[in-house]
């Protein structure tokens, strides 16, 4: 198989043979380009990842991105992108490796013993990473060591929804057990869902346990979405950082797309880190909580690869990316004691779609007013923010993101005519 760069004329690239400091997968995702920035202003060559899923991809445009790769997609068999990444590895060398998505990590969790070899994997240990990738055994822990856990219950087919119901009532949010789930005949990302009805209830449960696995019913929250991210090593906390999402795209459970960093809670501060020492997850991991209308939090999940909100940390102080680079190559972690609050941070796009969302489902649950949604959105423009994508001295990433969103919306424009006109 041939390893060739990616078609991409404003990407910077580099003989091959030699080697790179980091090679960042998932390079469509924007935490992968906040990496390849940090590392890259550090004076780190860095090389990026994508497969061929992707038309315009911002990470390739970075003037620190060295050398752009387009690899197999994974989505129906890992065979040929394992094949790919294995054989780059060999050709040219990158000391570490990032993944920021969860097949990435599946992937590099399922063929560890293939890629240690040939580079150092910028993940934690299996047996924390088998409990933090699992909603089931993560709320079990947490529920023994006494955080909050949201009422709920574990199903594995459409059957068991009539007794669910019975339990937990409506509004209610159904999330796969996993977030990535390998079928007979392909790998896919399950997402969780916000139900209002018994009807929407059963076609979450059935669309969500298609490929096998099972869901958590669990009663609906409404109060606030905060995060609390780590860099834990060798049993010591080398860094801590919190952050509170206002707005997600989708409005539930959603990826950040307005977040603010703040002081860490007293509450969920300390509840995290006993999870986390409890787990003993290595390396970076983000713990998520909801509050319910009372204040009190509530334990959502684990995320044990780099998230998608991690420049706001960053811009704050917390440069992640680095820490995790020293403690997956054995070096000294430098020790982060304190951080800039209240510095905001914002996804555009993701902001736009999650304001057209608000507007169009009015009156579910969950779903901001529509007035609300739009001063929201149009009074954030008079905030002093940093935005994702932008970055003076690399500005070419936020042109290339804006011209990915139009290609995309051609694209779906395209389609929707073509399903009219059938």
């Amino acid at each position: 198989m041939a390893i060739k760069p990616a078609r991409n004329t404003t990407s910077v690239t580099t003989s091959y043979g030699e080697p790179y400091d980091a090679l960042v997968l998932d390079a469509i995702l924007r935490q992968s380009l906040v990496t390849v920035r940090t590392l890259g202003q550090r004076g780190m060559r860095v090389a990026a990842l994508e497969t061929s899923s992707y038309k315009l991809i911002p990470t390739f445009s970075s003037r620190w991105c060295q050398h752009s790769f387009i690899a197999p997609n994974y989505s129906q068999s890992d065979a040929p992108f394992v094949e790919y990444l294995k054989l780059l590895l060999q050709n040219n060398a990158a000391r570490m490796l990032f993944t920021s998505s969860d097949g990435t990590l599946e992937i590099l969790r399922a063929h560890r013993a293939e890629f240690e070899p040939l580079t150092r994997l910028a993940i934690g240990n299996e047996a924390a990473l088998k409990i933090a990738t699992n909603k089931d055994q993560t709320l079990e822990i947490a529920h023994r060591l006494g955080l909050g856990v949201p009422e709920g219950v574990t199903l594995s087919s459409r059957a068991e929804v009539k007794e669910a119901l019975k339990i937990i009532g409506l509004p209610a949010v159904v999330k796969p057990n996993e977030s990535w789930l390998w079928g007979e005949q392909h790998g896919v990302r399950l997402t969780c869902a916000l139900v209002a009805t018994p009807d929407e209830a059963y076609q979450a449960v059935e669309q969500l346990t298609l490929d096998g696995g099972s869901v958590l019913f669990q009663k609906f929250l409404t109060g606030r979405r905060e995060a609390m991210s780590f860099l834990y090593a060798n049993g010591e906390m080398y860094a801590r950082f919190a952050q509170w999402a206002k707005r997600t795209q989708p409005q539930l459970g959603g990826t950040s797309v307005y977040r603010k960093s703040i002081a860490i809670p007293d509450d969920i501060g300390s509840q995290a880190e006993r999870l986390i020492r409890e787990i003993n997850l290595d390396g970076y991991s983000e713990v998520e909580f909801r509050r319910d209308a009372a204040g009190k939090p509530y334990l959502m999940e684990i995320n044990p690869r780099l998230s998608a909100s991690v420049e706001v940390a960053v811009r704050a102080g917390v440069d992640f990316p680095y820490l995790i680079y020293q403690w997956a190559m054995g070096e000294r972690i430098d020790r982060i004691s304190s951080y800039r609050t209240d510095k905001w941070m914002r996804f555009l796009e993701g902001d736009m779609m999650t304001t057209l969302q608000a507007l169009r489902e009015q009156g579910r649950p969950g779903v901001t007013d529509a007035r609300e949604a739009l001063l929201g959105f149009w009074g954030s423009f008079f905030v002093p923010c940093n935005y994702d994508y932008v970055d003076i001295h690399d500005l070419v990433p936020a042109w290339v993101a804006a011209q990915n969103l139009a290609y995309r919306w051609r694209l779906n424009r395209k389609e929707k005519l073509a399903r009219r006109d059938k």
